[in-house]
């Protein structure tokens, strides 16, 4: 293999290596955070606000709050407003949720009277194309990151640290040859 070749595959193999996934956390109900909806006319506040934004596998959702919680529900509990056995449930005052499925997610607030008042939301996560099996749901309690102008932060990150020593075993033996 001459010079410019082995050049060319170097070049190819470190794009597909350093090839980005990207993900989104998303601030639920925007820069107002997990709240009691103020008026009967917002009962649907958090749907709408939902509606406006297309979530994937891999995003994450965070949850801030006072003296509140979030469950995550099945869909006939999250239409009744109440649980026996939420699927997760965190009353911490910054949760991060992790959509690690395409579908429905349905959440509620765990404070009596909250949902029923609107603070519900039913989250869709579209279907992804040749995507790796999805890690586990995690629900957890953070410390809040760098704040940011709006309700929305892109993160990156590589496929994977695997790809990258297979990348440089193949690059050292070619240049061998």
């Amino acid at each position: 293999m001459g010079a410019p070749k082995i050049v060319l595959f170097s070049i190819f193999v470190l794009f597909y290596v350093f090839s980005l996934v990207s993900c989104t956390e998303f601030e639920a109900g925007g820069e107002n955070g997990w709240i009691i909806p103020q008026s009967s006319n917002q009962s649907d506040l958090f749907n709408q606000w939902a509606s406006k934004n297309r979530f994937k596998v891999g995003d994450t959702i965070r949850f801030k709050y006072k003296k509140d919680s979030v469950l995550v529900v099945s869909e006939d509990e999250y239409k009744k407003c109440q649980t026996t056995k939420p699927e997760l449930y965190s009353n911490h005052d910054d949760t991060v949720f992790k959509l690690d499925r395409p579908g429905y997610f349905y959440f509620i607030s765990g404070v009596s009277g909250h949902c029923e008042k609107g603070q519900k939301m039913i989250i869709k996560v579209m279907e992804v194309e040749s995507q790796s099996p999805p890690p586990s749901s995690s629900l957890a309690a953070s410390t809040p990151k760098a704040k940011t102008s709006h309700a929305v932060r892109k993160m990156t990150g590589f496929i994977g640290p695997g790809l990258v020593a297979v990348s440089i075993l193949v690059l050292t033996v070619i240049s061998l040859v």
